[in-house]
């Protein structure tokens, strides 16, 4: 529900989020890996890292017999000599080949782990956003906020590819390779390069937290120029409106070129990290390979011996060069997680009590006693506002901009808990059922009616997703925007666009109607659903709204008093506090406030006619 009145005040601002550090973003994660319940799931990971175990030892013990092979055929390459390198040879394929298909095993069996991972935190954040305060969202900008979703699953889906099988099976590698290297030769080779690895993984690190500043600002700024772009799509019409085309380019260009200092830098860094690591690995290589040169002039090592350390050489090589890489990718994943995770770290400022019960709506009558409440503490919205609307009838809330009438409705939705006093519903408080069942008795029409970029029978139908073709048809024809429906040629499955821009305010507000008339709720909120239309529009609207409200609990939030002249009760509010109550007859006869807001209304009608007729 939105509302364009006065009254709406802004919440304070967050407080800076302090990043959570990689270790708590990590623990979060980690129940997603072993999930509680799914015995298969557990079994997949099991499977997975034993797959891994022995994909790696097939990898090393490769070069062994790469070795073997050649030693063999250095004395003697004559025919004879070709049953045992053959054979080796064989082995050597098959053990390669193994090796490489337990390690497509082992992706295989981790990623059904992987993706419900992905599923439970994404649908568990969506979830989340939608359990927290309008406060929170008036705070956040939705594309941030989606941008944030986006790359935290993304982030996830990474992480677990590459920290459990790239990092780890490449640290598992090394210290087997270490081993070989010490027990087939000395100390001295796997000092070498163990120090040589220990020097790039530090360097790494070392860097790379240096250079975490630098991609945390770019991807602060990345989010801040995506939602520079959709604010300016959202409100094209309004830049269209004042003709603010170049004043928006410029805004967004001002952001581009902040964006790209920070990728330029970003990228710079970049560039010392990588020519950093190519140091340290070419002289790591150069010294082993002089080493095991010197060992085959003395005859210490064979032909096989410098081609085995060669091997391991190179072939450790491409997973400590992708090590810098990944490492680099996963610090990134880190941060996007971390914003995706503070999400889910938000508290939830109204929530069911912990005894709450379903509603239970017997006659509908609501009722508000000595209500305040306030945005915030600077400034108190409502001030004791006490009123009741009788089962089945209609009382309508009224009062200059600023004077709380939007607040009331959100207060009955609970979207906000009241300062004091108490929001009842056939005498139950509304802090003490379940939120589901408040929201599923109550309707609204809503002054701006914002519709799903989607059909409009979705649109429709979302007042009860369960409804039949049949019913959806009904409620249109009551809200009397079938016919204009059905002559549109691709009729209720004609896509309204974006915040159903392609229809006009009044055929948006039948929609909102239609909506509200599936849904059947035995209360319905009518916040100011008429105001934004021509006199016209509002007219045939109002007449769609009275048939809509027949029977029901009606609280009407007007801006146009001609719209509840026929209620049981008009309340008047004023700076928070209600200084009228009665029928429109009895307060146009006490000549307060409300009767002057009626003179103001009417003479301004006058002028609105003097001028439509001066056109024609």
């Amino acid at each position: 529900m939105t509302s364009t009145s006065s009254d709406t005040v802004a919440p304070p601002a967050a407080a800076p989020r302090v990043p959570r550090g990689d270790l708590a973003t990590i623990r979060s994660l980690l129940p997603y890996l072993w999930p509680k319940g799914e015995p298969g799931l557990r079994a997949r990971v099991v499977l997975s890292l034993a797959c891994l175990f022995v994909a790696k030892v097939a990898t090393v013990y490769v070069p062994i017999l790469y070795k073997r092979a050649v030693d063999a055929l250095t004395p003697d390459p004559g025919t004879a000599a070709l049953v045992v390198p053959l054979a080796l040879i064989l082995a050597y394929g098959i053990v390669r080949v193994g090796g490489a298909a337990f390690s497509e095993l082992r992706d295989a069996l981790f990623e059904k782990v992987s993706q419900r991972a992905i599923r439970r935190v994404a649908l568990e954040t969506f979830d989340h956003l939608h359990r927290l305060s309008l406060r929170f969202h008036l705070d956040r900008r939705t594309g941030g906020v989606a941008r944030a979703i986006e790359r935290g699953t993304n982030g996830i889906g990474f992480l677990l590819s590459f920290m459990l099988f790239n990092i780890l099976p490449t640290l598992l590698e090394i210290g087997l390779v270490c081993a070989v290297l010490w027990g087939m030769y000395s100390a001295s080779f796997a000092i070498v390069t163990l120090v040589t690895l220990v020097a790039y993984v530090a360097f790494t690190i070392g860097v790379t937290e240096w250079r975490t500043k630098f991609v945390r600002e770019l991807n602060d700024l990345d989010t801040e120029t995506s939602v520079r772009v959709v604010d300016a799509l959202l409100n094209y019409e309004t830049v269209k409106y004042f003709g603010n085309e170049q004043y928006e380019a410029a805004r967004y260009d001002r952001q581009l070129q902040r964006y790209e200092r920070a990728a330029v830098r970003t990228r710079t860094t970049l560039s010392l990290l990588n020519m950093g690591q190519g140091l340290i690995i070419a002289i790591g290589v150069t010294i082993l390979m002089i080493m095991a040169a010197r060992g085959v002039v003395a005859g210490a090592l064979t032909i096989g011996d410098f081609v085995l350390v060669n091997t391991y050489l190179i072939q450790l090589y491409q997973p400590l060069n992708f090590l810098g890489f990944v490492y680099r990718q996963i610090k990134q994943s880190l941060v996007d997680m971390e914003s995706m995770f503070a999400l889910l770290g938000e508290d939830v400022e109204v929530e069911d009590a912990p005894d709450a019960r379903p509603l239970a709506v017997q006659h509908g009558k609501v009722e508000f006693r000595d209500v305040v409440f306030g945005y915030g503490p600077d400034r108190t919205i409502l001030e004791g506002v006490s009123f009741g609307v009788p089962a089945g009838k209609r009382v309508a809330i009224v009062g200059p901009s600023g004077a709380g009438k939007s607040t009331i409705s959100r207060l009955l939705f609970r979207y906000y808990d009241v300062g004091g006093g108490l929001v009842e519903i056939d005498g139950q408080d509304v802090r003490a059922v379940t939120q589901a069942s408040l929201r599923a008795a109550i309707g609204i029409v809503p002054q701006d009616t914002v519709l799903f970029n989607d059909t409009i029978y979705h649109n429709i139908a979302y007042g009860r997703p369960s409804a039949s073709p049949a019913e959806v048809e009904r409620a249109a024809r009551l809200a009397r925007i079938h016919d204009f429906v059905a002559a549109l040629p691709e009729g209720y499955e004609t896509k309204v666009g974006e915040r159903g821009l392609k229809l006009s305010g009044g055929e948006k507000q039948r929609v909102a109607i239609a909506r509200t008339i599936l849904k059947d709720p035995p209360i319905l909120v009518l916040d100011e659903a008429t105001s934004a239309l021509d006199t016209r529009t509002e007219k045939e609207i109002q007449a769609s709204l009275d048939e809509v409200a027949r029977g029901r609990t009606t609280l009407v939030i007007a801006h146009r008093l001609s719209t509840v002249v026929d209620a049981e009760e008009i309340v008047v509010l004023e700076s928070g506090r209600v200084v009228e109550r009665g029928r429109h007859a009895d307060l146009l006869a006490r000549e307060g406030v409300y009767a002057d807001m009626w003179r103001r209304q009417q003479e301004a009608a006058r002028h609105e006619v003097d001028a439509e007729a001066a056109e024609v």
